[in-house]
């Protein structure tokens, strides 16, 4: 028995360098390749376009997103704003009131209903084309706010390449000061965009569509397959199988539209729960497709690394829980892990990277000060996100929950989420890993600080969780003891 525990630990241990590994590939590459220029070619003809907006109960942001949509810059006569709109709340009637007020300034505009919500965003999008002959469609979430010149600035590069399917861009940040939690969001995100996207794109490697922010060639959606929604991430499905069909995806760093980051835990862990098992799926589906296809070693190598982005967290959770066991029986003594902290140096470099490029010197370094935050609070969703990536494994198939947007404070926020059942699985853990860390300070001290920013990790999860949960309490009541109105639950 354990030498099949000490086997397992090691195989999780290679497993994350080999993950990280390619962390540093990115980093390099991206180092390579930082000075390239994505200029784009002038843009001489203007095809007609359709914005989708699809929406599920955002009464909070959809007006400032459609007033957004309408200040684009693009002749009107060529721009259709269609809302994809499956909201069961008075989100309806306040996209019909918009639409209304556009349509009589000589917007063409269409509010999209559909029985249900089968296929969730992806169904809403394949729906949308049904009523659209647009050759280019734009995309956003609710949550975000395209600039006037996004279309001027993404479309010359769709049309000087017929092969180029899909154009992405940077997301910006709304609300990235508002906690610790959006900032050390903004660090992940940023690095996500500056560094990562970049380096693969500049590389050649493919890239996912992010959801939103992005521009696509309808012809490419369609010789793809089309949205599916066996996958809680329909972006990056249908992206990769765009490329693996020959179409080519195109990220551009200098283009930002402007985002909502999560401002409540609770949101985040919904959000992210929902990537990872969606990555996972993704993984399942599209790794043989990816193996037996013509792409290059590096291409294949490189988009298998992208889809395994969400299975570090159960290999180090694994790790965890596999850790006293092996103290006790003294286990652990030929097991090394010091590889591992010199290759974990790539993330870090990555993250200084990314600020360093998007910001002056000054603000890369004050963002950067909420590294210590990302690492605690990554670490700290270890469990939530791997039962999510076990859940992708299993086949299990739970619901799209979308990630409510507040555009104020969330506390005042009917969307706002109580902490789930996951929490007390949180709190146990909590609790075996201040033991894990107690038992290394006895048997093996260079374990200790590892396991305390996991038992710590845990503990502000907790914390932060009732903290929500008292927020939520207090508000419910005060509202319920003033009878404010309400926003209703039906049309």
């Amino acid at each position: 028995m354990l030498t099949l525990l000490q086997t397992i630990y090691a195989l999780c241990a290679l497993a994350l360098g080999l993950y990280t590994s390619g962390q540093a590939i990115l980093l390099w590459r991206y180092w390579r390749t930082r000075r390239m220029s994505d200029a784009a070619p002038p843009l001489e003809d203007l095809p007609a376009v359709t914005v989708q907006l699809p929406l599920y109960n955002e009464f909070d942001v959809a007006g400032r997103l459609i007033d957004a949509v309408a200040a684009i810059d693009y002749p009107r006569d060529k721009l259709l704003i269609q809302v994809l709109d499956d909201s069961t709340d008075m989100t309806a009637q306040l996209v019909a009131r918009k639409l209304i007020a556009l349509e009589a300034r000589g917007f063409r505009a269409q509010q999209i209903r559909r029985a249900n919500r089968k296929g969730f965003k992806a169904g809403a999008l394949a729906e949308g084309l049904l009523h659209s002959d647009s050759e280019y469609i734009a995309i956003f979430d609710a949550d975000f706010l395209p600039p006037p010149d996004f279309l001027r600035r993404t479309l010359p590069h769709l049309l000087a390449n017929p092969a180029l399917g899909i154009v992405q861009s940077r997301w910006g940040h709304l609300n990235a000061e508002a906690n610790s939690l959006t900032r050390a969001q903004r660090l992940s995100i940023d690095t996500h965009f500056a560094v990562e996207q970049a380096a693969r794109n500049r590389s050649g490697w493919l890239i996912p569509f992010n959801g939103t922010g992005g521009v696509w060639r309808r012809s490419c959606i369609e010789a793809a397959g089309g949205w599916s929604a066996d996958t809680l991430t329909e972006d990056l499905d249908l992206s990769y199988r765009a490329q693996l069909a020959g179409w080519r995806s195109k990220f551009l760093p200098d283009v930002e539209a402007p985002g909502e980051i999560p401002p409540q835990l609770a949101a985040y862990k919904q959000q992210q729960a929902r990537w990872a098992t969606g990555s996972t799926q993704c993984l399942l589906k599209l790794a043989r497709p990816i193996v037996s296809s013509k792409l290059s070693a590096g291409q294949k190598i490189m988009a298998i690394q992208h889809l395994c982005q969400y299975l570090p967290q159960p290999l180090m959770l694994l790790m965890l829980l596999l850790t006293p066991p092996l103290l006790l029986a003294d286990g652990l003594g030929n097991l090394t892990l010091a590889p591992l902290g010199i290759i974990g140096l790539a993330p870090p470099l990555m993250y200084i990277a990314g600020q360093m490029q998007l910001y002056r010197k000054r603000g890369a370094a004050r963002a950067l000060t909420a590294f210590p935050a990302l690492l605690f609070i990554g670490t700290g969703l270890s469990l939530s996100n791997s039962l999510a990536v076990l859940s992708g494994l299993l086949g299990f198939k739970p619901p799209f929950r979308r990630t409510p947007k507040f555009e104020r404070d969330w506390q005042q926020s009917p969307y706002a989420l109580p902490a789930d059942l996951k929490l007390a699985l949180e709190l146990a853990l909590m609790f075996y890993a201040f033991w894990a860390a107690a038992l290394a300070w006895e048997l093996q001290r260079e374990l200790c600080l590892y396991l305390l920013i996991y038992a710590l990790s845990l503990a502000l999860m907790v914390a932060w969780s009732l903290r929500e949960n008292v927020i939520l309490w207090r508000r419910r009541s005060d509202a319920a003891s003033q009878n404010p109105p309400k926003i209703s639950e039906s049309i």
